[in-house]
């Protein structure tokens, strides 16, 4: 049986709340979830900034949407202030490969980085 980690579980937890619609159309708890340097290179090719991701969240998130299905979620601690995470979603018929770094910064764990690519069932 393997051991528990809290680093990893603590970016498991900010990861799916940054995926619930009531955080995602809220900018202060997005923001609080995000590091001040967080970039993410986007399903749609696009590269966000901290203030574009948060601006766009807010203005489309719909507070009744359904959740986002998420699988696979796996997580690794690679240093003692760096958690790496991967897993696929599916919404509304898009399905992404997603990768995710987490850091400790002043003692809490912000997302730092973020990649989505898109795949569909053939390619997997």
């Amino acid at each position: 049986m393997s051991e528990r980690n809290p680093a990893v579980e603590s970016a498991m937890e900010g990861e799916l709340a940054l995926l619930t619609p009531k955080i995602r159309q809220s900018p202060e708890r997005v923001g609080a979830l995000l590091h001040p340097e967080f970039h993410e290179f986007g399903a749609s090719g696009r590269h966000w900034s901290r203030a574009a991701i948060i601006a766009s969240l807010a203005a489309t998130a719909e507070p009744d949407a359904r959740p986002v299905a998420v699988s696979a979620l796996r997580g690794v601690q690679l240093a003692p202030d760096l958690v790496h995470l991967t897993y696929d979603t599916e919404y509304d018929g898009s399905r992404a490969h997603r990768s995710s770094l987490w850091r400790r910064t002043e003692g809490r764990w912000l997302l730092w980085f973020h990649q989505a690519t898109p795949f569909s069932e053939r390619a997997t």
